[in-house]
């Protein structure tokens, strides 16, 4: 097996470990860390939606078990993600423009993980446009659009959103990301798979077997340990820092 993978494997465990333990999938994280490693770019949103997938069900199990979701409330959220997604997946992009498109995003989502402590401890947005009955399914549809085209699973844009309207406290929105990271990671992977075709994008999740195991023990490690062994504000910084390194890396080149 190449060295290569293992050692990516074992980035993707560390990367799954860490956002267990503060209920996201780290697809963002993955894409960085897959652009670092120069794959084939459409291969990338594949394998990590598919990571997002196998880490964020053991969470959205246990917020449910919980019973942190409140699915009456966040159905006007996914409402109209779920086939943005899909469609955002089946978007066919050049290599240029995609990695554009991925390195805004990832930017946007560093910067978000730096501000999102502070948001916490902001007061939440007013006017009336927060509390309309379109607002959620708004957020919901561009940010699952986002999610199904460049492989990120949407919560690291959501939950700082949901933050700052005081939408819900901080456990119920990470419930409401874990789900909504699910849901609209399988809807962007079917798309991603239809415009690649299942043969292509099979021979990528094969290929690259082993970065799911990775993700799938990193995922249950970091739901029992992780929190415990760093803090929260760290873990964040620490993700932010690499997202924005890469950001610069794709839109500098």
């Amino acid at each position: 097996m190449d060295f290569s993978i293992l050692a990516l494997a074992l980035l993707f465990a560390a990367t799954a470990t860490l956002y267990a333990s503060v209920g996201f999938g780290g697809g963002s994280t993955y894409i960085a860390l897959l652009a670092l490693a120069a794959l084939d770019y459409r291969a990338l949103p594949v394998i990590a939606l598919l990571c997002n997938i196998i880490v964020v069900t053991g969470g959205t199990i246990r917020f449910q078990v919980r019973g942190l979701i409140d699915w009456p409330k966040i159905s006007p959220i996914l409402l109209l993600s779920v086939p943005a997604a899909w469609l955002g997946g089946r978007m066919v992009l050049e290599q240029d423009n995609f990695m554009l498109l991925l390195g805004l995003s990832l930017a946007a989502a560093g910067i978000l993980l730096i501000i999102e402590p502070f948001i916490r401890r902001a007061g939440a947005i007013g006017g009336q446009w927060t509390g309309h009955r379109l607002f959620a399914p708004a957020i919901g549809t561009a940010i699952g659009f986002l999610s199904g085209t460049v492989g990120i699973g949407g919560g690291i844009f959501l939950a700082p959103i949901l933050l700052l309207t005081r939408w819900a406290d901080s456990r119920r929105i990470a419930a409401t990301a874990s789900v909504f990271i699910l849901v609209n990671s399988i809807a962007g992977l079917g798309g991603q798979l239809m415009k690649s075709g299942l043969s292509s994008g099979g021979e990528a999740i094969l290929a690259y077997w082993p970065l799911f195991l990775g993700v799938l023990l990193g995922g249950q490690v970091g739901s029992i340990l992780a929190s415990k062994a760093l803090p929260e504000i760290w873990i964040r910084r620490l993700t932010a820092l690499l997202i924005l390194y890469v950001a610069a890396r794709i839109l500098w080149v």
